[in-house]
């Protein structure tokens, strides 16, 4: 018991760090999406409304974690399905672009692998063993939801984070846990680059254009031209869709390279893809952080890593709904409560 209740007394020694280290790359991101579209036809909206919906459902996610930690995370869960079953092909907010034949890793799928976290975090933080049976029966059926609705990405990723969150219960230490998180992470982006450059082998690479479809794989070698015609402000927010052949060529096509670092690479450069992976090491290092029970940070880091991995190869991003949800998922898994048992 001695090693975790050190480890506990460590991260909390941080103090207000990781809000503070949050302050400074949401800011970071406004920031720099202004300065990349100053002197263009550019959008930054997106990029504002984007980092706006996330600060406040991670504020949101704060208050009501520290009140009600359990009923808010199920009722998180709940709305989450609700707003996938009830999207169709796509969620408020959404246009006809989402039919486009780019593979089912969208904004649904992204609902329900948040579904599916919020009600395992809520089962890790339940006191009663009834309770936290029906919250992991609840985010075992979210997977099985998105099986029925033929989302196989959305499905694999639910049932991954269930996974992780079963085998959370017996890890002690939070730190290798989310390193391992975070390497999972970095291998799906460096995934898609090395994808969208041709740098793997023939085989390999024909292996992946499958899933992810040819039409994908020319959008993402599109984001790296552009990228490389402007690796320092990238061709400005919002502006892929009018620079990119294979788009202009897709009468319904959505304007985005469906790939959030691509993304970031094409409009805002090199810098737009750092400050977005500082978007997910600040989230990061908060949960680490967090005074919540190893299991809920380990679960809801697994969520995250999710739907990083769902946005690295598609458009999960390009929704309110998602980004409100990731950050709601994160501030209840740092919220500080009456008691928080490690």
């Amino acid at each position: 018991m001695a090693a975790p209740a050190t480890e506990r007394a460590a991260v909390r020694a941080h103090g207000r760090a990781p809000d503070v280290a949050g302050v400074l790359v949401l800011g970071g991101c406004t920031l720099w999406a202004l300065v990349s579209a100053t002197g263009r036809d550019a959008r930054p909206e997106g990029v504002l409304l984007a980092v706006l919906a996330l600060a406040a459902g991670y504020a949101c996610g704060r208050i009501c974690g520290s009140l009600l930690p359990v009923a808010a995370a199920a009722t998180a869960s709940l709305a989450a399905l609700a707003l996938a079953l009830a999207s169709g092909s796509g969620v408020p907010g959404s246009t006809p672009a989402a039919a486009v034949p780019l593979g089912p890793t969208g904004a649904a799928a992204a609902l329900l692998v948040l579904a599916a976290g919020a009600a395992c975090c809520a089962a890790s933080a339940a006191g009663s063993p009834p309770a936290r049976a029906a919250l992991r029966v609840l985010g075992l059926a979210v997977a099985g939801v998105a099986l029925a609705l033929g989302s196989v990405a959305g499905f694999v990723a639910a049932l991954g984070v269930w996974l992780c969150s079963a085998a959370a219960v017996r890890m002690r230490h939070r730190f290798l846990g989310l390193a391992g998180l975070v390497l999972v992470t970095g291998v799906a982006v460096g995934a898609s680059f090395a994808v969208a450059e041709e740098a793997l082998p023939e085989g390999l690479t024909v292996s992946l254009e499958g899933p992810l479809t040819p039409h994908r794989v020319r959008l993402w070698q599109d984001a790296i031209d552009q990228a490389r015609e402007n690796p320092v402000l990238g061709s400005g927010p919002d502006r892929f869709g009018t620079l990119s052949r294979t788009s202009l060529e897709e009468p319904l096509a959505d304007g985005t390279p469906h790939s959030a670092p691509l993304q970031q690479a094409a409009e805002q450069g090199v810098p737009g893809v750092v400050l977005l992976g500082g978007v997910y090491a600040w989230l990061v290092c908060a949960l680490w952080a967090s005074p919540r029970s190893t299991a809920v940070v380990l679960t809801a880091g697994a969520t995250l890593t999710a739907l990083a991995a769902l946005a690295t190869v598609g458009n999960a991003l390009s929704f309110t709904a998602v980004t409100v949800g990731a950050g709601l998922l994160a501030g209840l898994a740092t919220a500080r409560t009456a008691s928080a048992p490690d």
